[in-house]
């Protein structure tokens, strides 16, 4: 019952703030997409904190010495809408890799619009891909960091992977270094589960693929990087909540660039 009432607080509480945030900073939105791209973090913050103080969702973030800002591309495991969250407060103005549907959504829509995320038509096929790569690249130039999810879309814990063809344009055509990140999120805050339920979840950035691998030994190190790393995290997550379900351990102090 005390998870039921926790998730019904924090979403009517999570939504509740997105519209009221949608028009807090319409006046950044109006000015220029550069000062819409700085909206997001103050939203995120918000959003993480009304995830620890009502569903006890705290995070821990592991690799940081591989976390900066700048012409970089993050290629994150995808579990939960969670990690759509944590990289606007940990990278200043990142373009996101999204799909176009998403643009449609009522006020938080046209501010991915408006902060020039990345949209793409899934069905159009490779025409889509160029228009990524075109806008990609002019992130980078930007110096705005890339995040994609390699799967195209949010995996239970545990599930087959299926990674698309988007990184492996990405890496082959921007020249920069690809860094992959595990995480265990779809534990606590699962795929469009009503539910969420208090844990810490963990965020391991890992060492960069550099640019110059062939095709396949790209995809194949990409994948195993991340799928093991997940795993591992996944598996210590779980034993972490049968050991002591009822422990909420300290948020790591995270160095917020937003």
């Amino acid at each position: 019952m005390m998870i039921f009432l926790r998730s019904l607080l924090f979403n009517l509480c999570f939504f509740a703030w997105a519209l009221l945030s949608s028009m807090m900073f319409a006046p950044l939105f109006i000015l220029s997409a550069r000062a819409a791209q700085h909206a997001g973090a103050p939203w995120a913050r918000s959003s993480l904190w009304l995830a620890r103080v009502i569903l006890g969702i705290r995070h821990e973030l592991r690799g940081r010495e591989y976390l900066a800002d700048g012409p970089f591309i993050y290629a994150c495991k995808h579990q939960s809408a969670w990690e759509t969250i944590i990289f606007l407060t940990l990278f200043q103005r990142p373009a996101y890799i999204l799909k176009r549907e998403l643009l449609r959504l009522p006020f938080w829509g046209w501010y991915l619009w408006r902060m020039k995320m990345i949209a793409i038509d899934r069905s159009a096929g490779g025409s889509s891909i160029k228009h990524m790569l075109r806008q990609a690249k002019e992130a980078l130039a930007d110096q705005r960091p890339i995040v994609i999810f390699p799967e195209g879309t949010r995996k239970a814990p545990g599930a087959p992977p299926a990674y698309h063809p988007g990184i492996l344009a990405l890496y082959s055509q921007m020249n920069v270094p690809v860094i992959p990140i595990a995480l265990n999120s779809g534990l606590f805050w699962g795929k469009n589960a009503f539910f969420k339920r208090p844990g810490t979840i963990v965020i391991e950035f890992l060492p960069p693929i550099a640019p110059g691998l062939d095709k396949r030994e790209f995809m194949q190190r990409l994948q195993a990087d991340i799928e093991t790393a997940s795993q591992r995290l996944l598996e210590e997550g779980r034993k972490n909540h049968q050991e002591n379900p009822c422990a909420h351990p300290d948020e790591n102090q995270t160095n917020f660039a937003g």
